[in-house]
């Protein structure tokens, strides 16, 4: 998919497929196709194959072309089936247009042409572009934070319910929230590691660009709040981390009370089982063999070691 911005009256328009690509300000390839990928091309930029965008090495994610500034960065987002991944997206900025290239669908992409109005940034150049579609960005990384936060605070909650310990499931499904918490957090730290990368490499070179002593006070607030971000990501890892001990130690107690039962179940059934094997075993010098009431004695020596060793149960505090 290739959807194109132009500038119309200080907001960004989408041109019509049957327009050419010569107005554009910013250029966004979702898994583009090649003839998709070659109309870019012929406008003298050069655009990353996936391998090249999921290249690890640093210095093929950060780079400058001549007077075009290459930049990676690896952000939450999802596939065409739904499902939530982390992948890289590459920002290219040039003199007059910014080219992004992605094979996922980070929600800012969506929403960030009808907002980039009201950005701190505006969209009069294509520098304030950039930095309007990453404040975006960090704004939708906040709310993923934020969403996560929500979460454990439930989860948590629910977890320290008196009666999460009768409810086995509920352990289960607070664990499974958890882990899926876990995941969203950890992709958002990737996201903002990468775009605290970005965002350097980015004010190494923005000073040749003429309107960039007029965006150092917005890049710097953009650095902040990444790192603002970051403190908040560790501190709902350790969140995270308390949450799981939370759950596995509500299941422990929950298995230690059925361990408890059973136990006493055994020990009430012990001195029972002892008299029955013992009056079972049939040798032919027990004298007990030809006794009227045998039977009767057996049973009622059962009974009285039972409720004796229930007793004795109940004085302990074991019940």
């Amino acid at each position: 998919m290739l959807r194109a911005y132009h500038r119309e009256n200080d907001q960004l328009s989408l041109i019509p497929p049957r327009d050419g690509l010569e107005e554009a300000v910013w250029i966004d390839l979702y898994r583009p196709m090649p003839e998709q990928v070659q109309a870019v091309v012929d406008l003298g930029i050069d655009i990353p194959t996936l391998d090249d965008m999921v290249e690890i090495e640093i210095s093929s994610r950060l780079y400058l072309d001549e007077d075009s500034l290459h930049m990676t960065a690896m952000l939450p987002g999802s596939t065409p089936d739904g499902e939530p991944v982390s992948g890289p997206v590459t920002f290219i900025l040039g003199p007059s247009r910014l080219v992004t290239v992605r094979h996922h669908a980070p929600r800012p992409f969506d929403s960030f042409p009808d907002r980039a109005a009201r950005s701190a940034s505006g969209v009069q150049s294509v520098d304030r572009i950039f930095l309007g579609l990453i404040e975006e960005i960090i704004a939708r990384l906040a709310d993923l934070l934020e969403s996560a936060g929500h979460v454990l605070d439930k989860t948590v909650s629910d977890v320290f319910r008196p009666q999460a310990r009768q409810r086995p499931l509920l352990l289960q499904s607070a664990l499974e929230t958890i882990g899926r918490e876990s995941e969203v957090i950890s992709r958002v730290r990737l996201g903002l590691l990468s775009l605290e990368r970005v965002l350097s490499f980015y004010s190494a070179t923005q000073g040749k660009t003429a309107d960039g002593n007029r965006l150092k006070p917005i890049l710097k607030g953009h650095q902040r709040d990444v790192q603002a971000l970051e403190e908040h990501a560790d501190f709902l890892s350790t969140r995270v981390s308390l949450s799981v001990d939370a759950a596995m130690g509500m299941i422990s107690l929950q298995q230690s009370d059925i361990v408890r039962v059973l136990s006493v179940v055994a020990a009430l059934f012990l001195p029972p089982t002892l008299i029955a094997s013992t009056y079972g075993m049939n040798f032919n010098g027990m004298p007990e063999l030809d006794w009227q009431f045998g039977y009767e004695w057996a049973l009622g020596l059962m009974a009285a070691t039972f409720v004796g060793t229930y007793l004795l149960l109940r004085w302990k505090n074991w019940l």
